[in-house]
């Protein structure tokens, strides 16, 4: 009978040490790389052009981004992330690894910004929201978009530059250059534009550029959606006859003075190519960023002969609408009877 083999105790205890350190080296790596690190201090981690990884880690560090930034330190250079840089902005969930993270930001897997915007005014106040929205700043947009040469490239003047901005959602990297994002939303312009609705602006004797101008003048008189294919209509029967357009909002705009809620007489004596009191036809450029439904309420006029129209007394925002002076002054007299008897005076 063979003698049973007997393991010196020694040899047992460094077993078991072995298989210890074995599993707490395990476990260690387990928590580094997969296990929960992200916190909920932020949404986004926002790597700069030009960052380093020192950048990178002072970022996360100060904002508090994950629970052990040693940890994250280690397993980022065992993944080789310092070689890698690439900005953007990465979106962080609550409780996940560090694996996971280094990976999204060594290949650049950011999440796009979803840029929003309608009812803008001006082109300082587009530039003051591109500046919120990515990595450059509202100077730099401002600079460009009042750039005249950047306006003739696209094939637009400084004045109707923003007419090329069409109101919508675009998905838009937010390390993405000004000169591209202004590149991209020309691409969505030329989208728009499509062979139907170029053909409706030339049935109105009209280019997708002035219709965008004579729809900003519609949105600036419309407080109702329903009511824009009217008024688009009534300011296109004044072009066809060759009158002033005496758009009230144009010379809002020609003063520069937004808080006008009741136009004068002071107010028209302005000498400004806006002021469609003073001069014919369509001003340069548009007054406010108009809205799809103003464009498309340009494209699809209402079918009528008004020639005039005023706001209606009672302050519901429509408008009364007349085919002839004289109809028009007894509408004129309502709602300014109406702004005396509530003391607005400017």
């Amino acid at each position: 009978m063979a003698a049973k083999r007997i393991f010196p105790n020694w040899l047992k205890g460094v077993i078991i040490v072995v298989l210890v350190v074995g599993a707490f080296i395990g476990w260690k790596a387990y928590q580094i790389f997969w296990g929960s690190s992200v916190t909920d201090a932020q949404k986004y981690l926002y790597v700069h052009t030009n960052d380093t990884y020192e950048n990178v880690l002072h970022r996360i560090k100060q904002e508090k981004i994950v629970n052990n930034p040693e940890s994250f330190d280690y397993a980022a250079k065992a993944m080789k992330y310092p070689e890698s840089v690439k900005a953007g902005r990465y979106k962080l969930t609550p409780g996940m690894g560090n694996r996971e993270l280094i990976g999204n930001l060594r290949g650049g897997f950011q999440d796009a910004v979803k840029l929003r915007f309608a009812n803008i005014r001006l082109k300082e106040n587009l530039a003051g929201l591109l500046g919120k929205n990515f990595e450059a700043d509202s100077a730099q947009f401002s600079a460009i978009l009042n750039n005249e040469a950047v306006a003739e490239k696209y094939g637009f003047t400084a004045d109707n530059f923003f007419s090329m901005f069409i109101p919508n959602t675009y998905n838009i990297y937010w390390n993405t250059s000004p000169d591209k994002v202004i590149e991209r939303l020309n691409e969505e312009y030329k989208k728009f534009w499509t062979d139907e609705r170029k053909e409706k602006a030339k049935k109105q004797n009209l280019t997708p550029i002035e219709v965008s101008i004579l729809a900003s003048i519609v949105r600036g008189e419309a407080l109702h959606n329903d009511e824009m294919p009217q008024i688009a209509e009534l300011y296109l029967n004044r072009l066809k006859k060759g009158m002033l357009l005496q758009a009230d909002p144009t010379v809002i705009f020609a003063n520069n003075d937004f808080t006008i809620r009741r136009v004068l007489n002071r107010h028209l004596t302005i000498d400004n190519p806006y002021n469609t009191y003073r001069y014919k036809g369509l001003p340069p450029g548009p007054i406010t960023m108009a809205p799809v439904v103003a464009i498309d309420a340009v494209l699809n006029p209402a079918e009528h002969d008004y020639i005039y129209m005023c706001a209606k007394e009672d302050f519901s925002g429509y408008h009364a609408f007349a085919t002839n002076e004289v109809e028009h002054l007894v509408n004129a007299r309502k709602f300014q009877k109406a702004l005396d008897e509530r003391n607005i005076k400017k």
